[in-house]
């Protein structure tokens, strides 16, 4: 499990490979992400957008943009999480994932919080020691 902590919001990160959902022979691998959004602070914030990097094992980035995740925009109270699953298809056996969450809290003041770096492992990743 993976976390970061901005501003008393806490988010989780599992990352799982799928081998049924993916094809390696074909260059297709596949992972699914459960993202637990816990507010660990004293005012209700509601998530707004997200903004993904996703590098495959070649150095390759993708940027993902969008409102929401899953179709929600969850306003999450002091004391309360909200989670969700999501999926992620890379054409190599490994990569990394990293992003932000924009919120806005009670006031109305839009701020960043982290979402921590996990990585996307197969069982086909190749580990080497230098």
């Amino acid at each position: 499990m993976y976390e970061a902590v901005t501003r008393a919001i806490r988010v989780r990160v599992e990352p799982q490979y799928m081998e049924d959902q993916s094809a390696p022979e074909e260059s297709h691998f596949f992972w699914v992400y459960t993202v637990t959004i816990s507010n660990e602070g004293e005012a209700m914030v509601q998530l707004r957008s997200r903004l993904w990097r996703i590098t495959n094992a070649n150095g390759m980035t993708q940027e993902v943009r969008g409102p929401g995740v899953v179709g929600q925009t969850p306003a999450i109270a002091p004391g309360q999480s909200f989670s969700y699953t999501s999926g992620c298809p890379l054409d190599t056996p490994s990569g990394i994932m990293v992003g932000s969450y924009q919120m806005v809290g009670e006031e109305g003041e839009m701020f960043d919080i982290e979402i921590p770096a996990f990585s996307l492992d197969s069982p086909f990743t190749h580990r080497s020691l230098n």
